[in-house]
């Protein structure tokens, strides 16, 4: 998706719980497995990272804590003051389902008038994708989404459009006046 697209699909929450979701998994790069199962104590806003316990292959591991992130979870935080899982189910003793925040990607997607196939797992592509095209290393982001291998962190090469955007074509460069030297 490009950034207006995740812009568009965030800003068509209301529901500031959900709104936060959906924001710590792009402003992360977090699988939906992870976000659900973070607790409280996993926020490190003094260092503004995130702690991710036991993620795909029973790694621990941080990522960044984007500031507009933050803001929506200190707004979260007051209204519902979570106590095992920063983000409960309705049993306040297990947290939400994947399900739950699926279909709330799903909704999300519907409000903003995405028609594209994407879930919310194409968050995470996303973030991996725009860290790409802004710059960020390739390793940064191998280790911010987690990956044993730069194999799969390298499906994010794919050429983007803006990438095609910045490329300067050979013809500009050639002096196509008489005899066509230089």
């Amino acid at each position: 998706m490009s950034q207006g697209e995740v812009a568009k699909i965030l800003s068509s929450v209301d529901n500031v719980k959900h709104k936060a979701i959906l924001m710590i998994v792009y402003s992360a790069g977090l699988r939906v497995g992870e976000v659900v199962k973070l607790k409280p104590e996993d926020i490190d806003n003094p260092r503004m990272l995130i702690h991710i316990r036991g993620a795909k292959g029973r790694k621990d591991r941080y990522t960044m804590l984007s500031e507009t992130a933050l803001e929506f979870l200190r707004q979260y935080w007051k209204e519902n003051r979570p106590q095992k899982w920063l983000f409960p189910g309705q049993n306040k003793e297990r947290y939400i389902t994947t399900r739950t925040v699926e279909k709330i990607f799903t909704n999300a997607r519907d409000a903003a008038k995405i028609l594209k196939p994407v879930t919310v797992h194409s968050l995470r592509h996303s973030f991996a994708t725009h860290l790409l095209e802004t710059g960020t290393d390739l390793r940064y982001i191998q280790e911010i989404l987690g990956h044993k291998s730069s194999k799969t962190t390298e499906i994010y090469t794919h050429v983007s459009t803006k990438d095609i955007g910045r490329i300067k074509s050979p013809l500009d460069s050639l002096n196509l006046t008489k005899g066509g030297d230089k």
